[in-house]
């Protein structure tokens, strides 16, 4: 199938994080066509008839996106029309639940990890259970939504709050931490400024977020991995994949949302993206992120996602190849998946 009969459905993402711009771009040097589509239309299926193929990259705070957003690709994909995200790479996205069954049904090396859907054997496993253990919602992104607890009290109290009130998805006392912690590391004007904007947000909460549902009635946990100082991510697109070393924050366990990184992953490193080419095979997936840290006995995986920020990555020096051979070159992840999805099309004709 040559470019020119091509036409690509596109829904537009604005916002910092936006994979669309980038893929309009690539449209645009490519003489691609391209059709802006809304995937929030209620006729989205009329609309992609005069379309090869769909890219939408939704995110996690999109209420209305987790909503439809996974039911759709999945419809879309079960009459064979190709779709990026694909089922099979999205239907884990921001559910670290799911990603506990499916990646302990594939064997993979993940941090140990619990789940309890009761309060009584919720309360029963925390007062058998070793401390500090690292107690999150299932949702979530930049370190936001974890809590690190250090004692059989604290545990006590938190499930008294998953199964009472729950917990405000993206809880915007951690957002305004961020803005301080940041502050603390940057000492400028702007992150001061930050702090005001942080400050705002807590006493008046931007809409999306009051839109979120309200996270109780289950506990999830993961062991706590001591004296890592940093973690590593993977995102793999295709045969390819991008990596960088995050840096924890001071004083704190957590690296994702620090700032703080190198894109040397050093010879250790490279066995994380061994591990993420292996899954990603064995999930079937266009595209998936990694997070992992290191304990006694190696790099673990600690979550999944189809995608991660593009902000990540924009000065990538090059990427890997599945036979873990480093091609040094500029790169945009957001070329890459539309290249994949583009010749996927091409098989196909």
């Amino acid at each position: 199938m040559k470019n020119r009969e091509i036409t690509l459905a596109i829904h537009l993402q604005e916002g910092t994080d936006s994979y669309s711009d980038k893929w309009i771009e690539y449209c645009q040097k490519h003489n691609i066509n391209y059709k802006l589509v809304d995937c929030y239309s209620d006729n989205i299926i009329e609309e992609l008839k005069d379309c090869d193929a769909l890219l939408w990259h939704w995110i996690h705070i999109d209420y209305k996106a987790q909503l439809f957003a996974r039911q759709l690709m999945h419809s879309l994909d079960t009459i064979n029309f190709p779709v990026y995200p694909n089922a099979k790479s999205c239907w884990h996205f921001d559910d670290k639940l799911g990603q506990k069954y499916l990646l302990e049904a594939i064997e993979a090396p993940i941090v140990k990890n619990y789940a309890f859907f009761d309060k009584k054997s919720a309360t029963e496993w925390i007062e058998s259970t070793s401390f500090p253990k690292v107690f999150k919602l299932r949702n979530g992104a930049g370190a936001h939504n974890v809590q690190l607890i250090h004692s059989i009290k604290e545990a006590k109290k938190y499930i008294n709050k998953m199964f009472g009130s729950g917990f405000q998805a993206n809880y915007r006392g951690g957002v305004l931490s961020d803005k301080i912690w940041h502050f603390k590391r940057d000492k400028s004007l702007k992150s001061f400024l930050q702090i005001g904007a942080g400050v705002i947000r807590y006493i008046f909460p931007h809409k999306v977020y009051s839109l979120l549902p309200v996270e109780k009635n289950y506990l999830y946990a993961q062991d706590f991995i001591p004296n890592c100082d940093h973690d590593i991510r993977v995102f793999v697109i295709g045969n390819r994949a991008v990596t960088k070393k995050r840096m924890v924050r001071d004083g704190d366990f957590r690296a994702s949302g620090s700032g703080k990184m190198s894109w040397d992953i050093g010879e250790e490193g490279k066995k994380c993206v061994e591990v993420a080419f292996e899954v990603s095979q064995k999930l079937q997936t266009q595209s998936l992120a990694f997070d992992f840290v290191k304990d006694s006995d190696g790099y673990k995986i600690v979550e999944i996602s189809y995608a991660a920020s593009p902000r990540g990555f924009p000065e990538s020096p090059g990427y890997w190849t599945r036979d873990l051979e480093w091609i040094e070159t500029s790169l945009r992840v957001e070329y890459f998946i539309i290249e994949d999805l583009i010749n996927s099309l091409s098989k196909k004709s």
